[in-house]
């Protein structure tokens, strides 16, 4: 199968509140599997109600998940977006959240997710640049977002410690080239 075709089979929009049922077992699932990759926990995550899973659910244009959906309507893949609040932050956003499950991975996917995240903060007024934070052991996720235009700033060693194991994270960061006005 083509490569154009491949990622023809997947829809990218953003998860609405009434998709909740899809969405968290997903987080779950990241959160279990890759305990390392996030700030968030399994632990503490499963006993959330579901009302309150909604209520995380935002479909703002400074502040949403994209999901990746397959033809069928399976999610399969996540990226969250949110803008900085305050008037000294509102110039930086950050991406969160990013999960593929295993058997989706290798088909363009992340791409697509992280292309429309860009996209999409090009178009937001005042947005300078886009932040995220990644495992340094995360190696194709590392390559990926410097694919794009993300630089690494920092490394913060022992960012999140899971059983006893300290993970670095890299603080990477995309800015958009200055907009010149007509």
């Amino acid at each position: 199968m083509s490569e154009e075709r491949k990622q023809d089979m997947f829809t990218i929009r953003n998860i609405r509140r009434d998709e909740a049922d899809k969405y968290w077992p997903l987080r779950l699932e990241a959160l279990k599997n890759h305990p390392e990759a996030f700030g968030s926990s399994y632990e503490a995550s499963v006993p959330l109600p579901m009302n309150e899973v909604q209520d995380r659910i935002h479909n703002e244009p400074d502040d949403y998940i994209l999901g990746a959906f397959t033809e069928e309507g399976m999610l399969v893949g996540t990226m969250g977006f949110k803008r900085e609040y305050g008037l000294k932050l509102r110039h930086k956003g950050f991406i969160w959240g990013v999960y593929l499950a295993p058997q989706f991975r290798g088909n363009g996917l992340a791409s697509r997710l992280l292309r429309e995240v860009l996209d999409r903060g090009s178009e937001l007024e005042g947005i300078r640049q886009i932040n995220l934070s990644v495992v340094t052991t995360n190696e194709s996720a590392k390559r990926l977002y410097e694919k794009y235009g993300f630089e690494t700033y920092g490394i913060e060693k022992h960012a999140l410690e899971v059983e006893g194991q300290g993970y670095d994270e890299a603080h990477m960061t995309y800015v958009y080239p200055l907009r010149r006005s007509i």
